[in-house]
C-alpha cells in the first residue's frame, strides 16, 4: 500500500521486486544504499519493523520531477499472486534470460512494491518548455533493489520483466 500522500504529484506506473524473504533488507541498509545511488536523492519516512527489517520508504528527486514510494509485502498476498503474475510474464517472455527470471519469481514470498509519482508542474515560471519525469531516476533505484534482494523486476501493468 503506498503512503504517499503529497500534494502536486501523479501516481504514473507500480513496479514489483519480487524476491525470498530470506533476502529483505534492513532498513538502514535499504535507505542507505538508495542514497548513495544519486545524490538529489532525497530519502524520507524509513520506517522499519522491531527487528530492522525494511517496510516502507518515499524517495523524492526533485530534479527528476519524480519521487517514488516503496513499501514492503511479505506472506499469503505475495503468495497468491506469483501463479497469475507467473503466466501473465510468460506469455511475453521472450528470451530465456527472462523465462529464467520468471520461474525465480516462483520461489518468492516478499515483494517491494515500488510507487513512481510525477511532479505536476503548471507554472514554468520563465514561459519556457515544461520539464519532464525523467524515468532513470526509479530505473536506477529498480536494478539496485533487485541486487540487494535477489530478486526480480516486473512491471505489472505491461506484465513484462525488466
Amino acid at each position: 500500500m503506498s503512503l504517499f500522500e503529497r500534494s502536486g504529484y501523479q501516481w504514473r506506473e507500480t513496479y514489483f521486486v519480487l524476491f525470498d524473504e530470506s533476502h529483505r533488507p534492513n532498513a538502514d541498509k535499504l535507505s542507505s544504499v538508495v542514497s548513495r545511488l544519486n545524490k538529489r536523492f532525497q530519502i524520507e519516512d524509513i520506517r522499519g519493523g522491531d527487528d530492522g527489517q525494511f517496510e516502507s520508504m518515499t524517495v523524492i528527486s526533485p530534479d527528476d520531477f519524480a519521487a517514488m514510494d516503496i513499501s514492503c509485502v511479505v506472506g499469503e498476498e505475495v503468495l497468491e499472486q506469483i501463479p497469475l503474475l507467473q503466466g501473465e510474464l510468460k506469455d511475453n517472455a521472450d528470451s530465456d534470460e527472462e523465462k529464467q527470471k520468471i520461474d525465480q519469481i516462483g520461489e518468492s514470498n516478499a515483494r517491494l512494491d515500488i510507487f513512481h509519482f510525477e511532479k505536476q508542474v503548471e507554472d514554468f515560471g520563465d514561459g519556457g518548455e515544461p520539464d519532464f519525469l525523467d524515468p532513470g531516476g526509479v530505473l536506477v533505484v529498480l536494478e539496485r533493489l533487485a541486487e540487494l534482494c535477489n530478486g526480480v523486476v516486473v512491471d505489472p501493468q505491461s506484465a513484462s520483466v525488466l
